[in-house]
This record gives C-alpha cells, structure tokens and sequence, in this order.
C-alpha cells in the first residue's frame, strides 16, 4: 500500500474513534462520575500491598483496601489534605504488621488491621472523628 492512502486510513481511524468525545463536547454535556456510594462522608483510599517475607525471599503479596467515613465537612476538607501523610502512614503501619504477623499459610487477623489503621488515622489527625472503613484484605501467595 502506497504512504498516502495509507496515511488517510489512519486518519479515518484517529476521527472515527475521536467521534463520540467530540460529540459530547459539542452538546456540552459531561460524562457522568463514577460514585462508589451516595454519602458525602465517604472517601475512598487506594488499595494498599505490603510483600509477604517467607524464608527470606517474597512468599506473597497482602492487599488492604479501605475508605473513610468521615462525617463533618471542616473535619473532610482536613483529612482530603493530609491523605498523602495518612497514606504514608497506613502504609508503614501495614509494612510493621505484614512483617511481624502475616503468615502465606493462614488468613491475616482483619480485626487487628482495621484497629491498627483507625489508631494511625486518630494519632495522624490528632483527633477523632474519621472512622477506617475495612473494604478488603486478600492474600496472594506465590510459589
């Protein structure tokens, strides 16, 4: 195939698959966000992975999930800017627990978790009112 007709199909390409964002630009309406809930309060949180240590070498990966119920306004737009500390904070409290009591061969205690992080986000904030909201721990173990 010669350059230009080649050069045109690519084009037609790049226009048909610009189409729809363009059409939604033109009418001027917006593409609807995705909630995960309809409370105000919530915030969620990246998911976050620690490395399972097993006889010296990685034996699995452990994957916390949460959000934050975070009921006053003044309280939200606070924890809103101090998610980057809070975040470094979950994540150092997680890497403690996963090398002291996460084992391959059984279930993590998700109780302890969920205090653990709800005790960082009280001492990170220096106050209560946020509360850790567990969405999921799982386990991947390699072998």
């Amino acid at each position: 195939m010669r350059p230009l007709p080649r050069l045109c199909l690519g084009l037609a390409a790049l226009l048909m698959a610009a189409a729809p964002a363009l059409a939604d630009d033109a009418a001027g309406g917006k593409k609807p966000e995705h909630k995960i809930t309809q409370s105000e309060s919530y915030l969620s949180v990246e998911p976050f992975y620690t490395t399972i240590v097993t006889d010296n070498h990685a034996g699995g990966m452990l994957m916390v999930g949460i959000g934050l119920d975070v009921p006053g306004a003044a309280l939200r737009d606070e924890v809103t800017r101090s998610l980057p500390v809070l975040r470094d904070a979950y994540l150092r409290s997680l890497m403690a627990f996963t090398a002291s009591a996460v084992r391959t061969d059984a279930q993590p205690d998700v109780a302890a978790i969920a205090d653990r992080l709800q005790g960082v986000t009280d001492r990170a904030l220096k106050k209560k009112g946020a509360r850790v909201l567990l969405a999921q721990v799982a386990l991947r173990v390699t072998r």
